[in-house]
């Protein structure tokens, strides 16, 4: 089995990365060749030394006869340029995140038509694809069946983006299944550029004795998902066999994966009860209108119904997720936590 990872040295395609080469297998059939496709490769790389990894450097719509030099079988399709990224430079979005894409689904068709397999594509897409238009205000509870009216440059790409996914698959040019990630924390290291990324920072700068910024109001409700959890859904959806039935995929509708809902104020109420007064204060709440307005427009509460028949489950809770974050980052925390043990800290 040979699988092409698009964004191959992102955060999530580094996760993806790793899981797979822990099992080295994919839906049970063993891996024979990862292929890592990325603008950017860093100089060190542990998952870049193992001998299934092929890497595929530079921009992937000038690389995909490298991608497919040999028929692929399994393609995720993390690559993509973020929110607040495509708000500023509505050119990036549209090459990155569209014209990309596109490409990529041309690619796969092309194998097809050459009488090679059809291609397993797992599109990366986001809770973007929901906003509260003016006209259609959002249900209380968000499932797969409610109409997305997106209100970013970022979300009308990713629709698009969904559409010619499912396109190509009823044509039967690929097997394409969509993921709606709902915005990832506590995601480890430096900033990104997108919207939501203070959902990271607000946690992850205060256990490093950094301060953060919060530019939204406490609260301000939102759907997350840690890293483990939306990684184990990727490859759930990636594996899953079409079909009726627990445990198979039914019928061509994107998945919303599984949602925590939780407020700005719950997570930040939860840093200073796991770290303590000195840390919580760390963060100081700065309202941006943009960013609000942005994030404020994407729905908070999903039916996970779709989901869990796939065996998937939301985070238990957000003291769990930043468990998780201590306990596969120590290195990066600093504050007096006893988390990675499993006890909340006590005490102001």
């Amino acid at each position: 089995m040979r699988i092409v990872i698009t964004g191959g040295f992102g955060f999530l395609g580094r996760q993806v990365t790793s899981a797979l080469l822990r099992t080295r297998t994919c839906g049970g059939a063993p891996i024979g060749r990862l292929v890592l496709a990325d603008r950017i490769v860093p100089s060190e790389s542990q998952s870049a030394s193992d001998p299934l990894v092929e890497i595929v450097r530079g921009d992937l719509i000038d690389h995909l006869d490298e991608a497919f030099a040999e028929p692929v079988d399994v393609l995720i399709h993390l690559a993509a340029a973020v929110s607040a990224e495509c708000e500023a430079d509505f050119d990036l979005g549209m090459s990155a995140n569209l014209d990309t894409t596109r490409a990529l689904l041309e690619a796969a068709r092309a194998q097809s038509a050459a009488g090679g397999p059809t291609p397993r594509l797992v599109f990366s897409s986001s809770v973007a694809v929901y906003g509260a238009d003016p006209a259609l205000p959002l249900p209380p509870v968000v499932s797969e069946s409610t109409l997305p009216t997106p209100r970013s440059s970022y979300g009308i790409q990713k629709l698009v983006c969904e559409q010619l996914v499912a396109d190509y698959t009823r044509r039967g040019f690929v097997d394409g299944r969509v993921a709606r990630l709902m915005t990832v924390s506590v995601r480890p290291g430096l900033p990104n550029a997108a919207a939501s990324g203070f959902l990271s920072g607000i946690i992850r700068e205060p256990l490093a004795g950094l301060p953060a910024v919060c530019p939204v109001r406490p609260d301000l409700r939102v759907a997350l998902a840690s890293p483990r959890r939306t990684v184990k859904a990727i490859l759930r959806i990636a594996e899953a066999e079409r079909g009726v039935g627990r445990g198979r995929l039914e019928g061509g509708l994107p998945v919303n994966l599984p949602a925590l809902t939780v407020s700005v104020g719950e997570m930040l109420a939860t840093l200073r009860q796991v770290a303590g007064g000195a840390v919580a204060d760390l963060v100081t709440i700065t309202p941006d209108p943009a960013v609000e307005a942005l994030v404020g427009s994407w729905p908070s509460v999903f039916d996970n119904a779709r989901a869990a028949a796939l065996g998937l489950e939301p985070d238990p809770s957000f003291v769990s997720v930043v468990r998780d974050y201590v306990a596969d980052h120590p290195d990066a925390v600093l504050a007096d936590t006893s988390l990675a043990a499993g006890q909340p800290r006590q005490g102001p």
